[in-house]
């Protein structure tokens, strides 16, 4: 009885055996070494949601799949970069929708100045329908769309004065993204808009070319712009998401399953890097207020800010598409009124 006992367990756990063993021979994965740059900091939490799908894609994977992470624009900016990543020879990179508008001007839509008023409307809108289809639109230009990661609001830092009231951006000379909606947004403000790439942002503060910049305040820390400015205004103008994109070549050559290992990882790095991005917030305010002057500007003057910007709203609501932005204002008018 116990000898016949014995053989039916052994036989159940050669099965069991025969079972994992033809998942995993049925698993279609390959050795892969794959590259992913951005322009930010390792420690940001971009770079640590980076971290995270690269952790994810090995785990997922059982180590076949590696991802080597290159910050700090290593490899070449944002325009490089996403070059690189339609071109084939780079396979992930990351950066601010005023930068994939390039490509497709919709994507100026989530750039439209005040158009959000937190981050769970932001991510509700990155997540919706209109994303979706934006992402899925760029594989005509070479790239995968793996969803949009939270570089959080921007807020304006420089070396003259601290932004009070529209009239103090008089004169400044603002780096801002290469990006039409941007220009026109600080000109109309009345400050000298000059388009960098991040990567020479520092330099340019440093030997006064440029008098501020506007960034979040985990980008502004990390970077070390405090360094080299002296007034930093709460302002939240402008929502920066992140597009993640993949190469479609790279993407074309893998198999269903590699494919879920990708998508599946990047999910998993768009939540982890999203917590970060607002847990990183208030801290890195706290932080930034050891060395610069910090100010709010107040909600009365942010309306103010808001009429003046109005004829930029009108202007780029018509380039970018008015059933875009009719599908995004319905959208917050619907979140809106069931809170």
């Amino acid at each position: 009885m116990n000898l016949h006992l014995l053989k039916t367990t052994l036989a159940i756990a050669g099965l069991a055996f025969a079972a994992a063993s033809g998942m995993a021979q049925a698993q279609d994965i390959k050795e892969r070494n794959l590259r992913f740059a951005f322009s930010l900091a390792k420690d940001h939490p971009l770079g640590q949601g980076a971290q995270k799908f690269a952790d994810a894609v090995a785990a997922r994977s059982g180590g076949k799949m590696k991802v080597s992470l290159f910050p700090n624009a290593v490899l070449g900016s944002d325009p490089q970069n996403l070059s690189a990543v339609r071109g084939g020879t780079l396979d992930f990179t990351s950066m601010a929708t005023g930068i994939v508008a390039s490509l497709d001007k919709q994507f100026m839509v989530f750039d439209l100045p005040f158009l959000f008023n937190d981050a769970k409307e932001a991510y509700a809108i990155t997540d919706g329908p209109v994303a979706t289809r934006l992402l899925d639109g760029l594989s005509a230009h070479g790239l995968v769309g793996l969803g949009i990661w939270d570089l959080g609001f921007r807020n304006m830092t420089n070396s003259k004065r601290p932004i009070v009231r529209a009239e103090d951006m008089q004169g400044l000379k603002m780096r801002v993204i290469s990006s039409p909606i941007f220009i026109d947004l600080f000109t109309t403000l009345g400050a000298n808009p000059l388009p960098m790439t991040f990567g020479e942002v520092y330099g340019a503060l440093e030997s006064k070319a440029i008098d501020g910049q506007d960034n979040p305040v985990a980008v502004i820390e990390s970077a070390k712009f405090a360094e080299v400015q002296k007034y930093l205004s709460i302002t939240r103008h402008v929502y920066t998401g992140m597009p993640f994109m993949m190469s479609k070549k790279t993407w074309d050559g893998m198999s269903a399953d590699e494919r879920k290992v990708i998508r599946e990882a990047a999910q998993e790095a768009k939540t982890e890097e999203r917590k970060l991005t607002q847990q990183k917030e208030a801290q890195a305010i706290d932080n930034l207020r050891k060395t610069m002057t910090v100010n709010e500007v107040s909600e009365a003057e942010m309306a103010r800010w808001r009429q003046k910007v109005q004829p930029v709203m009108d202007k780029f609501s018509r380039e970018i598409g008015e059933g875009v932005v009719g599908e995004v204002n319905a959208e917050l008018a619907r979140m809106r009124a069931a809170r």
